[in-house]
């Protein structure tokens, strides 16, 4: 067993790591590989593949050079870092995490949310060049929040805005009454939901569906002074389109926990723009949620090399 590049820091020294002993060695680098010789270099021989986040990807020309590799346990709820359709064409079983980690995702999109509506990122850049700004924020009780997806993280971010006095719409490629009525969301059109939200919240998988499911002519929808928060993936967003939206004052701000690419290249006109909140996709990343994540991992492993796999997603 291998962990390929666990950099930042995410399973060495985890407690649960012990539970593995007495299936074999985990193996793990603390950097990233340079290259994918590299990382196939690091991973040969090795039948199960530990992955931290999405720092290190697979695409189909690793995957078919590590003739023993069996499992990829990702220590994710996104494998967009994973070929899939090489995996299985490989005969490697990907495993994930869904759900593990969702209250705390949802409670990291609950404080980008705060801190573009109350104009953090402003107030402070201000104070700390000398000056004492008096604009005004914004108050989010009785607000309209959009969820753009409710699967396990937008579920709990719904529950959390209806405890905050919001109104909650979503949308969803597949919508639910049942579930909407559990969740205290009311599904609209996608158009109406971009239409009607003061905040719109994106927590969809990345696809060749969802890709840029948020670009010009969506942005143009949403309501002058409307506000985007995105813990998913950066590629949700088309992020010239959202520059565009945030200079012209269309809209008021973003919370953004995922660009495309990551990290961001020093020259990505959105690292310019006064109003937006950044985080360097660690919406999950707290001691209890790493916690989660590392637990989950060795389960998914150990289910398995026990014969009966879980959380399989190829």
């Amino acid at each position: 067993m291998v962990a390929p590049g666990d950099f930042p820091p995410q399973i060495q020294g985890s407690p649960h790591l012990e539970r593995l002993n007495r299936y074999g060695d985990l193996e793990i680098y603390r950097d990233l590989p340079a290259d994918v010789d590299e990382l196939v270099a690091r991973a040969g021989g090795a039948e199960v593949i530990v992955n931290t986040r999405s720092s290190v990807a697979w695409p189909a020309e690793a995957l078919r050079r590590l003739p023993e590799l069996r499992l990829i346990a990702s220590l994710s709820i996104g494998v967009d870092m994973i070929d899939l359709a090489a995996a299985r064409e490989c005969g490697v079983t990907v495993c994930n995490l869904p759900g593990r980690t969702a209250p705390v995702v949802a409670e990291h999109a609950v404080a980008l949310m705060f801190a573009a509506a109350r104009r953090l990122a402003q107030q402070t850049a201000a104070i700390r060049a000398g000056e004492w700004p008096s604009g005004h924020s914004v108050s989010l009780r009785g607000k309209t929040v959009g969820i753009v997806g409710t699967g396990n993280i937008g579920a709990e971010f719904a529950r959390i805005c209806n405890a905050l006095g919001m109104d909650c719409i979503a949308w969803t490629f597949n919508p639910d009454p049942e579930r909407a009525e559990r969740l205290g969301v009311r599904y609209v059109e996608f158009d109406a939901l971009l239409a009607e939200s003061d905040v719109v919240s994106l927590h969809l998988r990345l696809s060749p569906e969802s890709r840029r499911l948020i670009g010009g002519r969506e942005l143009g929808l949403m309501k002058p002074g409307a506000l985007l928060v995105n813990v998913s993936r950066g590629g949700l967003v088309d992020e010239g389109a959202l520059v565009e939206a945030l200079r012209s004052g269309h809209l008021a701000g973003a919370g953004l926990d995922v660009l495309d690419p990551e990290p961001p290249r020093p020259d990505n006109p959105l690292l310019a723009c006064p109003n937006i909140v950044l985080s360097p996709h660690v919406a999950d990343m707290t001691p209890e949620g790493a916690d989660l994540l590392n637990e989950g991992a060795v389960e998914n492993v150990i289910a398995f090399l026990e014969g009966h796999p879980q959380n399989r997603v190829a």
